[in-house]
């Protein structure tokens, strides 16, 4: 009899052997491809993960949020892998339902999602650092002192939306904006810019500007215009935007006569030609306003009685204060009652 047991017990040995080994297999293949991840409802989560974080700081946000469901296997599987040392720095979209294996996947090659950064109505370096800074992982700092690296910072930057990868740093945002920048002037306007007699820094001055009087693109190019025609006949620009800049001071609503007595190269009511520098950040619209400025005899403008945000335009003097007076009177009057 036992010798009849030892050979259905040698016979069947292997198979009993592979049966365990198959169930095991099987057991840490399902454990693998298990869905780990538990968002309720929501078909994704957004992880970031600082640079030089800690696997413990991976590990704690993933649980702070209560993305993992099944930690212990999660933790086990980083362990067979030795995963905890090769997490990328980055921001990641972590889908419902991920298995332990494509999140550890995603994390540790560095699939990120890109952030989407914009920015505009910038009016100084530091409003720009900060906008920045909320959306990629340099904070102000590190990017006021990028900028200040360069010449021509607002020359540079052109207001748009720019996919980019969430840890960049300040040098890595001033690279591609110095490449953005390239792509955006090379060729068309450029050539309109030489056409019409302006370095490419001077027109982004002059579509500061612009900017900063209207914020209706379709008039912007009737605006350019009258300072244009300012320019060819050495007029003072007298452009309120500049006093305010040269102020310092952008709380100012109406610019009054004291605000003109200011001793800066920025009041273009005291002097002639293009103040030094932007008072801001210029749109795109602004920009290709002043590259495609209207071809007309106005010389003067002033805020229409309506209040809708747009202008009157007038070629003298006496045409001009008439419009005004028509504004002041309304202004008047609204704030009367």
């Amino acid at each position: 009899m036992r010798t009849i047991l030892r050979i259905i017990f040698l016979r069947f040995f292997p198979f009993l052997i592979l049966f365990i080994l198959v169930v095991g297999i099987e057991r840490i293949y399902n454990k693998i491809h298990a869905a780990i991840v538990c968002l309720g409802d929501a078909e994704y989560a957004l992880l970031y993960i600082p640079t030089k974080a800690p696997f413990s700081q991976v590990k704690d946000s993933l649980y702070h949020y209560d993305m993992i469901c099944r930690k212990k296997d999660f933790e086990r599987y980083i362990g067979m892998r030795q995963y905890d040392k090769n997490f990328k720095p980055g921001r990641y979209r972590i889908k419902n339902h991920m298995s332990a294996k494509d999140l550890v996947n995603i994390l540790t090659r560095g699939l990120q999602t890109p952030v989407r950064v914009t920015f505009s109505h910038i009016r100084t370096k530091e409003d720009l650092a900060g906008k920045i800074a909320r959306q990629i992982e340099a904070d102000s700092l590190s990017l006021i002192k990028a900028m200040q690296l360069e010449r021509n910072v607002f020359t540079l930057t052109i207001p748009n939306t720019y996919e980019m990868w969430w840890n960049s740093t300040a040098t890595d945002f001033m690279t591609r904006m110095t490449t953005e920048s390239r792509k955006f002037w090379e060729g068309e306007r450029t050539r309109q810019a030489d056409s019409i007699g302006l370095t490419i820094p001077e027109v982004v001055v002059l579509a500061s500007i612009v900017e900063k009087e209207s914020a209706m693109n379709d008039e912007k190019q009737l605006i350019a215009g009258v300072y244009i025609n300012r320019l060819h006949r050495r007029w003072p620009l007298q452009a309120d935007p500049t006093l305010i800049y040269a102020c310092n001071d952008f709380t100012i609503k109406r610019v009054l006569n004291r605000h003109k007595n200011i001793d800066s190269p920025y009041n273009t009511y005291k002097y002639t030609g293009l103040p030094p520098g932007p008072i801001c950040i210029p749109s795109i619209s602004s920009i290709d306003a002043v590259l495609n400025y209207s071809n007309h005899e106005y010389m003067y403008f002033c805020a229409k009685e309506d209040f809708s945000g747009y202008h009157v335009y007038a070629v003298s003097l006496q045409e001009h204060n008439r419009n005004a007076r028509r504004y002041q009177r309304a202004f008047r009057k609204r704030n009367a009652n």
